[in-house]
């Protein structure tokens, strides 16, 4: 569905990071705006993650962070996660399953692929 649009912003947990011991914790929030006229819920996410060696991880489940937010037509909805990776540099993508609440027709938006990286690891 057009009209809905994922930002996300990576950032880097050093304080929870254990390079020494290959554990690279990475934060990240989320942006969902809502630019459409009809409610929408966030159902599912599916995230692959993949790090500097080429580990590929899936994660699929309900909703985000234990919630299946209803967002509202022009509103905007975040919220922050973290995950754990062997190498200091990898990415995510992935993508949402929404309900249009109007119609309850279920629709997914892709997440296009995103850097994690430790600052200045990479130009």
């Amino acid at each position: 569905m057009p009209g809905i649009q994922i930002t996300p912003r990576p950032f880097y947990l050093a304080e929870q990071s254990l390079p020494d011991d290959a554990l690279y914790v990475f934060g990240y929030e989320i942006t969902i705006h809502n630019q459409t006229d009809t409610d929408i819920q966030l159902m599912d996410r599916y995230w692959l993650i993949s790090d500097a060696n080429g580990q590929q991880t899936e994660v699929q489940g309900q909703g985000v962070i234990g919630q299946q937010p209803v967002i509202a037509a022009g509103q905007i909805y975040i919220y922050q996660s973290s995950i754990q990776l062997k190498t200091p540099f990898g990415c995510m993508r992935g993508s949402y399953t929404f309900q249009n609440k109007y119609n309850e027709q279920l629709f997914e938006v892709t997440i296009s692929p995103f850097a994690l990286a430790i600052p200045h690891l990479i130009n």
